[in-house]
Parts: structure tokens; C-alpha cells; sequence
């Protein structure tokens, strides 16, 4: 059993914590630290758990550190933990900027550690239901788009909501980028609030993402076309959808569908709706976390794909401060 600790104990650190607790099987939650030490205590007492008094004092009493802080401190509290060779989750973006994100890289390697990027998503259910669909997209839509929170305004959009996106569609298109064009709007706050950006494949794929922190309803869905299919994930509704086209008589059985007039003749639509297990998408990313450390595999999310994710979202947030200069 893993020995872990938590750092950051505010809502999403709380969050960690109950999921921890509840993964006794793979891990013995230890404590946690927050430097606010108001939080930790109440955050101790909520989960009888112990509040070091100091961040040294609980990596000395682990093996794992869960690192739920501001984005702005993940990069010191990463580089110490690994340092001493623990092995590490952290929650995205994994750094503040893609500089420290290589640094992380190069010194996990070095110490022989392994660390996990909370890219939530990617254990979303309408993920898992997909799993077994065969992957080739050439356009992608997303829109993700939230309810107006404060507590959000610190970092831009891109980083806040986009990013979610941008990682889920580079882990589906296996392919480099080749070209990104993004526009934005600062709306309430000093950054932008809204932001669209269109991500070009070198193999023709064209992603199209939009992310919105001061939308009136919520949103979070991603859609993706490929030859003789189309496929729908629902994050907030936990479903997808898959929607594929057949030559008369090749279509599932078991799946509802239709007769449609082409150009090339009638073809047959099938309507499929995998299941999606109900799972807690952070406790799943928590346990595979530990999986990999006991069975000395890679990661789920590896600091090389956060770290490709936060590459691509400063391009996107480079290309829209490029045209509010213009």
C-alpha cells in the first residue's frame, strides 16, 4: 500500500482527499499541508486526518504527494517532491509554463520517478464508452463552456477550461501539430473569458475549439467526423453517442438505424449509445495512478502529454494576444 499525502486542501483538494480515503486499498492517506493554515486545520478536521505543519514534514512521511495547489506553485512543490524521490500527481495545467513542464520531465527521468497530470476527461464515462471505437478523426468540434465563477478568473480561459480539450483531442489525433489560429475576448476580467481556436494536423485533421467561462448555460461537448462515422461525447452528461454508415444489410443488428439516400446509393445509419459506466472520474484517475506505480507502468496522463497539452494552449494564448495587439 502507497502512502500519500495531499497538498492543497481547498475545494478541489478536498475533493482528493475523499477520494483517497475511499481508495483504502490502494493507498494510506497520511495528511496533508496547505499553507494556509486555517484551511488545513479545517480540512483535518473534516477527515480526521493529520495537517503537517510543514510541506518537508509530510513528503518525509510519504511515498506519493497529490499536489492540488495554484497552478503558480506546482512547478517548486514538483521539482522538491521528485527530488526526494516521491512520485507525484498533479493537477493541470501540470506547470505554469511549458519551461518548467520540460524541467519536470528531465528530473522524473533522472530520479526514476512516476507522475501523473489530472487531465480529469480523459476518465470521463463517455470516454470509457468509446474505448473500444476505432479512432481517425478528421474534424473536431468542442464547445466547453461554464457558468460565470470568480474563483476561476486567475488564470485565462485557455488554461482554465480549453485545456481540458486541447488534451483530449491530442490524445486522438496521432498526428503533430502543424498550425493554430485562436481569437479571444476579455469580458470581466483582465484576461480572456472567451476563446475559440482552430488546431491544424499534419495529417488534414482540423480541431475547432471554443471554451467560455461567462456562458449561460454549461457545456462540455466534444465532436468528432471521420470517414463513415460521427461520434458524440456528452462530459457533463456522461454519454456519447456513435453514428456510423453502412452498405444495406452490413449494419449491427442489435443497433437501431435507418435507410438513407446518397449519392452513392442508399446506405444504412446506425445509431449506437455505449454504455457509460457511472464512475468518480477523480477517484478512477487517483487509482490508475497507483496501478502505475505498483506495476511500474506509464502513466495515464505522463508529464510528457500534460506538458504537450500546455505547449499547445500558450500557442493558442500567444496567437490571440498576437491579434489584440493588431
Amino acid at each position: 500500500m502507497l502512502k500519500i499525502g495531499v497538498v492543497g486542501a481547498g475545494h478541489l483538494g478536498r475533493i482528493h482527499l475523499k477520494c483517497l480515503l475511499e481508495l483504502q486499498e490502494h493507498f494510506q492517506l497520511v495528511g496533508l499541508f496547505d499553507i494556509d493554515v486555517s484551511t488545513a486545520f479545517t480540512a483535518s478536521q473534516q477527515f480526521d486526518i493529520q495537517a503537517f505543519g510543514s510541506y518537508e514534514a509530510l513528503l518525509d512521511a510519504v511515498d506519493v504527494v497529490d499536489i492540488v495547489t495554484p497552478t503558480v506553485s506546482h512547478f517548486e512543490l514538483a521539482e522538491t517532491a521528485i527530488e526526494r524521490g516521491k512520485h507525484l500527481f498533479i493537477e493541470k495545467p501540470v506547470t505554469e509554463n511549458p519551461a518548467e513542464a520540460q524541467a519536470l520531465i528531465v528530473l522524473a527521468k533522472k530520479h526514476g520517478v512516476t507522475a501523473q497530470v489530472g487531465h480529469v476527461e480523459r476518465f470521463n464515462p463517455a470516454m470509457f464508452a468509446v474505448r473500444e471505437v476505432a479512432m481517425n478523426p478528421m474534424f473536431i468540434e468542442a464547445h466547453r463552456l461554464a457558468n460565470f465563477n470568480p474563483r476561476g478568473t486567475d488564470v485565462p480561459v485557455v488554461l482554465d477550461l480549453m485545456i481540458h480539450d486541447i488534451d483530449i483531442v491530442l490524445s486522438l489525433v496521432k498526428s503533430p501539430v502543424k498550425t493554430i489560429s485562436a481569437s479571444g475576448v476579455a469580458v470581466v476580467s483582465d484576461s480572456p473569458d472567451i476563446a475559440n481556436a482552430r488546431i491544424e494536423f499534419e495529417n488534414g485533421c482540423v480541431a475547432n475549439l471554443t471554451a467560455s467561462r461567462i456562458s449561460m448555460k454549461q457545456m462540455r461537448k466534444v465532436r468528432l467526423f471521420q470517414k463513415d462515422a460521427y461520434i458524440s461525447l456528452d462530459f457533463l452528461e456522461k454519454s456519447a453517442q456513435v453514428v456510423r454508415m453502412h452498405e444495406p444489410g452490413q449494419q449491427p443488428a442489435e443497433v437501431p438505424s435507418f435507410e438513407l439516400e446518397t449519392p452513392g446509393g442508399v446506405k444504412v445509419i446506425s445509431m449506437e449509445m455505449p454504455p457509460a459506466e457511472p464512475v468518480n472520474a477523480i477517484r478512477e484517475e487517483l487509482k490508475s495512478l497507483a496501478m502505475s506505480i505498483l506495476q511500474k507502468t506509464k502513466a495515464a496522463v505522463t508529464l510528457e502529454e500534460g506538458a504537450l497539452a500546455l505547449e499547445v494552449a500558450w500557442r493558442v494564448m500567444e496567437e490571440i494576444e498576437g491579434r489584440l495587439k493588431n
